[in-house]
């Protein structure tokens, strides 16, 4: 079912130390919502929500002075920074009151504004959450690009249900959040709970640009930390992979013995100890592994179960 256009849309944009970038992002963003209101695709009402994650930088006093100076910008302050996802959230969930549709994107300009028409082209098409799609990942480097592959192939592997090359650029429908509000886990991988809401979907592609300017805010070891909250946010199969291997190795461990029993009753008990220290280290370091995979289970049960804010909003520019 198509809608009736001229509704309300927000632009949500989670920033954590972006000053070096928010004045160009905040420009583009004016130019691109200008358009959409003159051709009458959405309405004056709309707006361009910054969340500020706890910046150590003059990211909040350039979204107050942006405030200041435009109506259409809006301001959300966190009390501290809770990381991007979290960030992303808050920001969600406040512009959930007010917006008939919001569209998330990053603030460092890789995410093409252009397409921001066909997104809202595909909410008035009857779409209840449309994503971003990269066409390609030409301006990636070789490990960035192979890793970042991997990690959405051993995601569906898993039983999660991601879609591939998108990030956390989309659309989603005031309907669609009031939904994605139910999902109440503190652990969040938005690209794993957003497609488990259902309703009618799309796609956008784009190409990925360059970052504008600073420095990325996904170095490795957040991206590994992101990969790692993915696969135990979404399946249990980790964990069923122990199971297995523990059969297998207790299955080996029992033709082990029945060769060692053969071979002791041929008279061949000279055997070197270099099968018995790999077969030590070997067992060792699975049960290393074992631990490890089902600690990171129990420390996610363990801060699921005291319940505590995802996020604090400290402050608030209507």
């Amino acid at each position: 079912m198509e809608r009736e256009k001229d509704q309300i849309l927000y632009l949500v944009i989670p920033c954590y130390n972006e000053q070096e970038v928010l004045p160009e992002t905040s420009k583009r963003l004016l130019e691109k919502m200008t358009s959409l209101i003159d051709r009458g695709m959405i309405s004056r009402e709309s707006k361009i929500m910054f969340v500020n994650d706890g910046s150590k930088d003059r990211t909040w006093e350039m979204i107050e002075k942006l405030h200041d100076s435009n109506p259409i910008y809006l301001g959300v302050k966190l009390s501290r920074n809770r990381g991007h996802q979290n960030a992303l959230l808050g920001g969600l969930m406040t512009a959930k009151e007010y917006a008939d549709m919001v569209i998330s994107m990053d603030a460092d300009l890789q995410d093409d504004i252009d397409v921001v028409d066909q997104f809202v082209e595909k909410y008035y098409e009857g779409c209840e959450i449309v994503y971003g799609v990269r066409s390609a990942r030409d301006t990636d480097t070789f490990f960035k690009k192979y890793t970042a592959e991997g990690f959405y192939k051993i995601i569906n592997m898993m039983g999660g249900e991601v879609i591939p090359n998108h990030a956390d650029y989309r659309l989603m429908s005031r309907r669609a959040l009031e939904e994605l509000e139910n999902y109440k886990e503190v652990n969040l991988f938005l690209r794993g709970i957003v497609p488990m809401i259902g309703f009618k979907t799309d796609v956008v592609t784009y190409e990925r640009h360059k970052r504008f300017a600073g420095e990325s805010k996904y170095p490795l070891k957040k991206m590994l930390a992101l990969a790692v909250d993915g696969i135990t946010s979404l399946s249990i199969k980790p964990i069923r992979f122990i199971v297995f291997l523990g059969m297998l190795i207790f299955v080996c461990s029992i033709a082990m013995l029945i060769y060692s029993l053969v071979q002791h009753f041929l008279g061949n008990t000279s055997i070197g100890w270099t099968s018995l220290i790999v077969s030590i280290w070997a067992i060792g370091g699975l049960q290393l592994l074992a631990i490890g995979v089902i600690g990171e289970y129990i420390g996610k049960i363990y801060l699921e179960t005291k319940e505590r804010p995802k996020y604090i909003i400290e402050r608030v520019l209507r």
